[in-house]
Parts: C-alpha cells; structure tokens; sequence
C-alpha cells in the first residue's frame, strides 16, 4: 500500500498532507532521540580529525572569509533559514504542477532520505561547529535575531541531530531537479550553483561541517536508488493461466 501512494502523483490537498503529517514524524523522532552531549562532543572532535586528515577542515577560514564581506554573514543567515524551507516547498509545488510525472520520483526520495537521516541522528549524534566550542560564531543567531539554542526551539528539535545535514541533502536534490527538469536555462543555471550556495551557507553560518554535507549528498542518492526501485518498478505481470485465457477469448 505504501509502495502504490509513493509510486504516483496525487492531488495537491493530499500531497501536502502526506508530507507535513511526515514532516511532524521527522521532527518527533529527530527531536526524541535525546541530547547526548558527551557523545555529540565526541563525535564531533572525531569529525574534525577526520576532516584535518583528509585536508578538507576548512569550515573556520570559510566563516572568517565571510565575515569581513559587508552584509554577508546576515545574507548567509537569511538563506539558511529561508532557503531550507521556502526552497524546498516551492520546488515540490512546481513540480507537481508542471510536471507531475516527475513528482513521484522527487517526492520519494525526499521521503527516504529523510528516513535515512534520521537513522543518522539517532546513531550519532554530533554538535554543529556553533555548538563545539572550536571558536565557531553562531552567524544565523547574530545576524538574524533567531536565536537556534533558544529554550523554544531546542523544544522543537534536537540540536546534535546534525549529521547528515538535510540542508544540503535538499539542496542537491532541488538543484538536481532544476538543472535536468527546467527548460529555461536561467533556472537551470540556479539548479546547477544551489547546492554550491546552500554549502557556502551552512558552512559559513556555522551549522554544518563539510563531512556532514558528504553525508547529506550520500543519504540522497541512496534515496534516489530506492525511489527509482519504487516508482519505476514493472507492474506486476498476469499469471501463464490468465494470459493464456486472454489469449483465447
């Protein structure tokens, strides 16, 4: 039953309410899940280390460089809290409006990486560079107003579920679907630099490491996998018998 309402299109009224009725589920277990400080700390040094091998721990220079562009950290902060939601909510509406042959495919892997993610959070829980006390500013906080570590939000979500990080995975997926999708070229040349932005954002906002992006691009494409195992699989063939009789009639 499942596989049948994720493999097609339905009307706008119970999209929507499929996904924000998914969406709540996402919130509650991600913000069920507990805040183990100790092991969030941990897991983060070990993504540091991890980062400092490999040559790619770059997130504090990155967050440097933006904060000596005029208006830039502000810029940054809006996008990472407008660009996550507003962006994602509006590619799924056009698309299901002017393409509704392609929303099955996209929906679903939203749904299953979502699902994937979650797992993620669950399993390690890891603090976001604002919250590792590495010396990291907390640009969405200072610029904006919004305060993320607030007593109200952090009722709302957990703040160690940040690997992997759903901001770029949504943003590879939207980007993905304007660049292959769009047929005008000024739209897919914004698909095509999206993700590019939205890390940028995460990054120089503070809020995710650049390992928690790989993450976030690797629950995405195992969530295309899957919806492309989902939607595309054949329909279920008729018995030898039932052909046979067809055949005859």
């Amino acid at each position: 039953m499942v596989r049948s309402w994720l493999s097609r299109s339905h009307s706008g009224v119970r999209e929507i309410a499929g996904l924000t009725a998914l969406y709540g589920v996402y919130e509650l277990v991600r913000g069920a899940g507990g805040e183990n400080v100790q092991a969030a700390m941990r897991h983060t040094r070990d993504i540091v280390d991890l980062e400092r091998a490999v040559g790619v721990y770059v997130e504090h220079g990155v967050q440097q460089t933006v904060e000596t562009i005029p208006m830039a950290p502000a810029l940054l902060g809006l996008g990472y809290v407008l660009f996550h939601f507003v962006g994602t909510a509006a590619l799924l509406v056009w698309l299901h409006r002017r393409h509704p042959d392609r929303f099955p495919m996209v929906r679903t892997t939203f749904v299953v990486a979502t699902a994937l993610a979650l797992v993620g959070y669950v399993l390690f829980p890891a603090a976001p560079p604002r919250l590792a006390q590495l010396g990291f500013s907390d640009t969405v906080t200072s610029a904006t107003g919004l305060d993320l570590s607030s007593d109200l939000l952090g009722a709302l979500y957990n703040p160690f579920a940040a690997v992997p990080s759903l901001h770029f995975g949504y943003a590879l997926i939207v980007g993905a679907v304007l660049a292959t999708v769009a047929t005008r070229r000024w739209v897919r040349a914004i698909g095509a630099v999206y993700p590019a932005v939205m890390l940028l954002i995460i990054v120089g906002t503070g809020n995710h490491f650049i390992f928690d992006a790989v993450l976030g691009g690797l629950v995405v494409v195992a969530g295309w996998l899957t919806a492309r195992a989902v939607v595309e699989a054949p329909a279920p063939r008729a018995s030898g018998r039932r052909i046979a009789t067809a055949r005859t009639a």
